[in-house]
């Protein structure tokens, strides 16, 4: 049976209350917290967010107390709200508790009818601390101050004072948590913290100058400029500020009060950085006004303007600090139109995400995913945008922002109140976090550190809903937020955009057309114009699919914007919506499968090369998907994939009609390899070997329909069999996105068939399958280049199997030995095909190994190359090609070994470079490092080159220096955010150490 409450134990059970120590009833008893009369005492000690912990702190209050616990207790009693701020302290606050306990008579600034301090009386509070009264001279209207009290003295009064003055608002902040008090709000508590750090930092500087000018006047105007947090009124309980000093003059005496401020301020408070002033802390600490309008005139960086935004005059000389904020307010509006802002401001955001640790990037509060920063940098570019022709948007704090940002329009009011909702609590989290001990920290507990989340549920005034206790809501509120930030951060860019097209919303505001060109600019589109007409085209009319264009384009845009180039890329999505206006599956797709939408953009910004091709292969979208296997793009199998060209050509007795079968199918490979390449998710031998496949199969294909039409012209099987073997990178399995297909044709006449008669038919075949491949087309070039046969251009296109023979055993000469190494059956009939590797088997891998005169002969021939070959106004050092340590350099190298030793080592008869180098380095033919050398050169050189293909849309082999197809480059070979700079310095670093090993081997 329940008994009623009056009947119920004086003591209520520990675990009830939270209170989950055994000692807890000891504790209790030492207070004198056991009758019915401290129930009440109890229920609300329950509530605290650690209530082991705070009652702990409150016997070792008692203790320091002395006698005068009972006053203290009595208060309690009849003081719900000092209950609630020295409970809710006590128990969020570890270090706030031994704040008081060293202090036990200072719990009464807690008692009574509390008031947050103002600006003004916080400021006469701290003053009062060290005797600093108004100095004197020139300066008394400066709002310059002179201590009477300096050195430790006036360290300790400091710290003293401002902790308190810190304690009172925590426990204000945290009363709510306990008791019914007021709930404050995130912005009062922001402003609080930086009126009590300027009245802090003011009494420092009063006693800095009293330090440094002992005897006299202060004899220069010092202004203190406060920046970051600190200057937007937003500041954390514990952070840095960051501060910027501008004195008149700027002499050493400004230089040690203003370094002296920092030390006392920064051993009493906080930390004082000044890290942000000009050349940061190789600069001079102090300027002169006319010093800093000049540093931002001509070298300041788009950041540091970002970070003028918060600039606020704070102590000291105001009116210079005015002046200061008056001088540099109009540079900081004009920042967006600096030509290198959109790459900085990209690049910034970058260091920041790299800054934090992968695995805390899901806890990470400031700076992860989700995060106050994703919020306050995206409502900074917003202000620095379309700040410059709206002043409504001058302000600091990132709320304030936030709210001028939707009232002007720039910003859909519900997104807005929703960010600015997920940033107060993201904030009200952080502040939780730092109370406990009083340490700069903004991350969260592991998951599975139960008890320290279980604190912060607590502390941040989580309640159960009914479903969840206050742990799982405060999982869930986390999750929520975090997501939410994500989600809005690609709306609060776009969606205005969209508004501004396409009446999503009729009641939103719309931004004017230069309003929409400014931010699609800074979003980095170069030709801001044509982007907006691309959205108009997308969005325009009442149709279903242009509604859903503009539901979509949000997200679509922000993955744009993160590839090497917006505006072609949303050229292309235009181009490809337009084709796909019958196909209902394709808006679908991308609506109902995130990921296929941002894997679309990210290949369409990113490639000059995928664009046409999806437009003709559009079905290659539905890969973008994933399977339960992985991702659709690397489901198909190179043999699966030649199979299908060469039967879906099978079908057709017409040559041009089987060859454009097979150039259909070649396109949506090419489209899915590509793509796959440009996410990723192929490495540079899969590429080589998935494109080498399918042109081996567009070659089979159409030598297969040529020879059918012929036998079915003639009437008779064919005079000759024929084969293709492939040479070069394609005879390699290596070939990549601009080669050439390098062949052979061979034949052999059918039993009774006159050799004149079979040779004629077989040039026959070999120029139709030529010229029917090389055909005008907008699909990639298949041009069949026949240049490596014997004689050259000036010799027959086609060689029976015996004038082949004949001719390498009398006339083959270096160049066409070394070529022949990479000779490979790919196309036509298989028996003959092999019967002419073996052929040559005794001519590339002579007994013996080639002559000497032969080593010396390619060694002349390379030596040729090297200073004839390469185009003129190539750079050597960056021709994927031919330059220092590139491709031609590595393969040249590697068939000098194989022609010297594969006579005697049987794993070096490989057509392949990289598995041949495996077997060099198997055999210790060269050591394992110079091996390891020529492979990261090969594979560095090869991946540059297809990615120039991917990023121009045509072949070359030249990397430039700089510039936006550098950093596409960069990006698609796997460099994170397409850092171009870092991308050339491991291509140089790579190829330069090969070409080392080149030298070397070449040299002996």
């Amino acid at each position: 049976m329940v008994k009623p409450p009056a009947a119920r134990s004086a003591v209520p059970g520990p675990g009830r209350l939270g209170l989950v120590e055994p000692t807890a009833p000891s504790e209790l008893r030492d207070l004198g917290w056991v009758g019915e009369d401290s129930i009440e005492l109890l229920w609300s000690l329950s509530r605290a967010a650690n209530a082991d912990l705070a009652l702990r702190t409150l016997v070792r209050l008692k203790d320091g107390l002395g006698e005068d616990w009972a006053e203290l207790d009595a208060a309690l009693r009849t003081d719900k709200g000092l209950r609630g701020r020295l409970f809710g302290l006590f128990g969020a606050s570890s270090a706030f508790g031994d704040h008081l306990v060293a202090d036990p008579a200072s719990w009464k600034i807690l008692a009574g009818d509390v008031r947050l301090p103002s600006k003004s009386e916080a400021t006469a509070t701290m003053m009062a601390s060290v005797g600093a009264e108004p100095e004197e001279g020139t300066h008394r209207d400066a709002n310059l101050y002179r201590a009477k009290v300096t050195g430790p003295d006036a360290i300790a009064a400091l710290r003293k004072t401002y902790r308190d003055e810190l304690m009172l608002l925590a426990a204000v902040d945290l009363a709510a948590t306990v008791e019914n008090e007021p709930v404050l709000p995130y912005q009062t508590v922001g402003h609080q913290l930086s009126d009590l750090a300027d009245a802090a930092l003011n009494a420092a500087l009063a006693v800095a100058v009293a330090a440094v000018c002992p005897d006299a006047p202060c004899p220069v105007r010092l202004a203190v400029i406060a920046m970051g947090k600190c200057g937007a009124r937003e500041l954390n309980y514990v952070s840095d500020v960051d501060v910027v000093f501008v004195a008149e003059p700027a002499d050493a005496t400004a230089s040690r009060i203003a370094g002296e401020m920092m030390r006392i301020g920064s051993s009493a408070f906080f930390d004082v950085d000044a890290a942000l002033r000009p050349e940061g802390k190789r600069g001079e600490l102090v300027r002169t006004l006319e010093s800093h309008v000049a540093y931002y005139k001509r070298w300041a960086k788009t950041w540091e303007f970002q970070a003028l935004l918060k600039a606020r005059p704070m102590i000291g000389d105001v009116a210079l600090g005015q002046q200061y904020v008056d001088a540099l307010s109009p540079m900081v509006w004009t920042a967006s139109e600096r030509e290198d802002f959109v790459p900085e401001v990209q690049a910034m955001r970058r260091r920041v995400e790299e800054m934090v640790p992968p695995e805390l990037r899901e806890r990470e509060l400031k700076l992860g995913r989700g995060s106050l920063r994703d919020v306050e940098f995206a409502v900074q570019l917003l202000q620095l945008v379309h700040g410059r022709a709206d002043e409504a948007l001058h302000v600091q704090s990132t709320i304030d922002a936030l709210t001028a940002l939707a009232a002007r329009g720039y910003v859909g009011r519900d997104d807005a109140a929703n960010l600015a909702a997920s940033y107060e609590f993201l904030r009200l989290l952080e502040h939780r976090l730092q109370l406990q001990k009083l340490r700069r920290t903004h991350t969260l507990p592991p998951a599975d550190d139960e008890e320290a989340l279980r604190w912060l549920a607590r502390a941040a005034h989580m309640r159960p809903d009914g479903s969840k206790d206050a742990l799982g809501v405060l999982n869930a509120e986390i999750k929520r937020n975090s997501h939410r930030v994500r989600r809005l951060h690609a709306k609060l860019f776009y969606r205005p955009l969209l508004e501004s097209v396409a009446r999503i919303d009729k009641e939103a505001l719309r931004l004017s057309p230069d309003a929409a060109i400014r931010q699609l600019a800074a979003l980095g589109y170069t030709a801001p114009e044509n982007a907006l007409g691309h959205l108009t085209a997308l969005t325009s009319g009442a149709s279903r699919k242009g509604r859903i264009q503009a539901l979509l384009l949000p997200t679509l845009l922000e993955s744009l914007a993160d590839t090497p180039d917006p505006d072609a890329g949303l050229l292309a999505y235009r181009r490809l919506s337009d084709a796909m206006t019958d196909q209902t599956w394709f808006l679908r797709l991308l609506r109902d499968e995130a990921s296929v939408a941002e894997r679309l953009m990210t290949v369409l910004g990113s490639s000059a090369y995928v664009p046409d091709l999806l437009i003709k292969a559009p079905d290659v979208v539905r890969l973008f998907a994933d399977s339960p296997a992985g991702p659709r793009l690397l489901e198909s199998k190179p043999e699966d994939v030649a199979r299908g060209i060469l039967t879906a050509s099978a079908r057709h007795d017409d040559p041009a009609r089987a060859i454009a079968a097979a150039r259909s199918l070649r396109r949506y490979e090419l489209a899915r390899i590509a793509s796959a390449d440009i996410l990723g998710m192929l490495d540079v031998q899969g590429v080589c070997k998935a494109l080498s496949s399918v042109w081996a199969a567009v070659l089979n294909a159409a030598l297969a329909a040529v020879t059918k039409a012929s036998e079915k012209e003639l009437g008779t099987p064919a005079p000759a069999t024929f084969t293709v073997i492939g040479m070069g990178r394609l005879g390699g399995g290596e070939l990549g996105y601009g080669s050439d297909a390098d062949v052979l044709f061979v034949c052999e006449p059918r039993e009774g068939i006159d050799e004149t008669v079979a040779v004629k038919w077989a040039n026959s075949i070999g120029d139709k399958v030529r010229a029917l491949l090389g055909a005008p087309s907008t699909d990639p070039p298949l041009e069949v280049d026949t240049g490596l046969r014997p004689e050259g251009r000036s010799g027959p296109m086609v060689r029976t199997l015996a004038s082949y023979e004949a001719y390498y055993a009398q006339w083959a000469q270096a160049w066409e030995i070394q070529a022949l190494l990479r000779a490979h059956h790919v196309a036509g009939d298989a028996d003959l095909g092999l019967r002419f590797l073996h052929m040559i088997d005794k001519t590339r891998y002579p007994e013996g190994g080639v002559s000497e005169q032969a080593v010396r002969e390619i060694r002349r021939i390379k030596a040729r190359v090297d200073s004839e070959r390469l185009p003129r106004g190539a750079d050597p050092a960056t021709h994927t090609k031919l330059g220092r340590g590139g491709l031609a350099d590595i393969e040249w190298t590697v068939q000098l070994i194989q022609l010297r030793h594969a006579h005697e080592i049987e794993s070096l008869h490989n057509t392949s470079t990289l598995e041949t180098l495996d077997a060099i380095g198997a055999a210790e033919l060269l050591s394992e490092s110079d091996v390891e050398l020529l492979r990261d050169a090969w594979i560095t050189a090869t991946k540059a080159r297809n990615c120039l293909v991917l990023v121009r849309g045509k072949a070359t082999d030249q990397l430039p220096g700089s510039g936006r197809v550098l950093s596409a480059v960069a990006q698609i070979a796997g460099w994170g955010g397409g850092d171009a700079g870092e991308f050339l310095d491991n291509y140089l670093r790579v190829t330069r150490r090969a070409k080392a090993v080149v030298e070397r081997v070449f040299g002996e």
